[in-house]
């Protein structure tokens, strides 16, 4: 897969008040290394929320879990 065809996922630090896109690639060293630099480790800057929302509930009906029986 060349870089051209890796999606980006959005990322976002409200402390910083930053919103940008990083390669999925890349995304958790990117995610780290933000943190790590910017905010002493603490976990601040993620995937944006609304995208992770959107891909827990794909999780959640690709596994069934709401399906009654």
């Amino acid at each position: 897969m060349s870089s051209d065809d890796d999606p980006t996922v959005p990322i976002v630090c409200e402390e910083c008040d930053t919103r940008t896109r990083v390669p999925l690639s890349t995304l958790a060293e990117s995610v780290e290394r933000h943190n790590d630099t910017r905010h002493d480790g603490e976990t601040v800057a993620r995937v944006d929320p609304a995208l992770a929302d959107q891909i827990a509930d794909l999780v959640v009906e690709d596994m069934g879990l709401l399906d009654e029986e």
